[in-house]
């Protein structure tokens, strides 16, 4: 299959790739994996007027560890953060969740921040930063702004970038001490997108009482969700069992509406997401324990 037509531009600075956007508006795309992207334009799902292609753009593929934040670049390689020291020391969870992503063809080439910018509902990495408190760092013809990850992600496919900007980095806070996490799906196939998962951080006090609890969905809604009625189930008390049970509990019922399609019908997907959520905690627990 072949895309549609379009003007390909191959910006070198990071500049010249936002004045670009800004000339094109809506009828302009970003490219920097292209794992997503492409595929679109060959089944004519995307018709862009321009692509604007920064993988010239230098100094943009870093991963390091930064005031307390893993921070990775528009352009750093999801395999490339999957190996991070900086990653595994600091934020476990997103190597785990890398790991879920197609599979290393596709990781060699794909970009975390593509991944956040695509904002498929049923993609980890948006799940991971939502459930993290992530900050994206969005560049444009004003300038710089800071975006919370629950405020970045709008809709399906659809998240809070104007005209012209670009998705420059995204910061993810380490791991507090103490704290374990889990990041879990269901799939038809291992490396597909999800048709239910859940993200689950847990942090243990001196008292092996959950002192903050965060629990993420997706594949389950137009985009990833945190679920606070689980949190509050947990938050303060000591995760037994029967605690996270009533948390999973929590969960499914939150999920008033989940999407029902060819691959799985609504009813499955709340009783899935629920189940996960309990596995999910589960792990977290685990970690958390262990770590202490």
């Amino acid at each position: 299959m072949k895309p549609p037509s379009f003007e390909y531009f191959a910006p070198t600075t990071l500049d010249e790739a936002v004045a670009l956007l800004a000339q094109h508006g809506d009828e302009a795309k970003v490219a920097a994996g292209g794992q997503s992207l492409v595929p679109m334009l060959n089944l004519r799902l995307a018709r862009p007027a321009a692509l604007v292609d920064l993988n010239r753009v230098t100094g943009l593929d870093y991963v390091r560890a930064e005031n307390g934040h893993v921070v990775i670049g528009a352009l750093a390689r999801q395999r490339a953060v999957e190996r991070s020291a900086d990653v595994a020391a600091r934020q476990p969870l997103i190597a785990a969740a890398i790991r879920l992503i197609g599979h290393p063809a596709v990781r060699n080439r794909g970009t975390v921040v593509g991944s956040l910018a695509h904002a498929d509902p049923a993609a980890e990495l948006p799940a991971v930063a939502v459930a993290l408190g992530a900050e994206m760092v969005v560049t444009g013809p004003n300038g710089e702004r800071v975006v919370a990850a629950d405020d970045f992600f709008v809709s399906y496919l659809t998240v809070d970038l104007a005209p012209g900007e670009v998705l420059k980095e995204a910061r993810f806070p380490a791991l507090p001490p103490r704290t374990g996490w889990s990041i879990v799906e269901v799939a038809r196939r291992f490396g597909d997108f999800a048709l239910a998962g859940a993200v689950a951080t847990l942090t243990l006090d001196d008292q092996g009482a959950a002192s903050d609890v965060r629990v993420a969905l997706f594949g389950v809604a137009d985009r990833p969700v945190r679920v606070p009625e689980a949190e509050q189930v947990l938050r303060g008390e000591r995760p037994d069992d029967d605690r996270i049970a009533a948390a999973a509990e929590a969960a499914r019922a939150a999920l008033v509406d989940p999407p029902s399609d060819v691959h799985a019908s609504a009813a499955y997907r709340r009783h899935v997401a629920g189940v996960l959520v309990g596995r999910a905690l589960r792990e977290a627990r685990e970690r958390a324990q262990a770590s202490g």
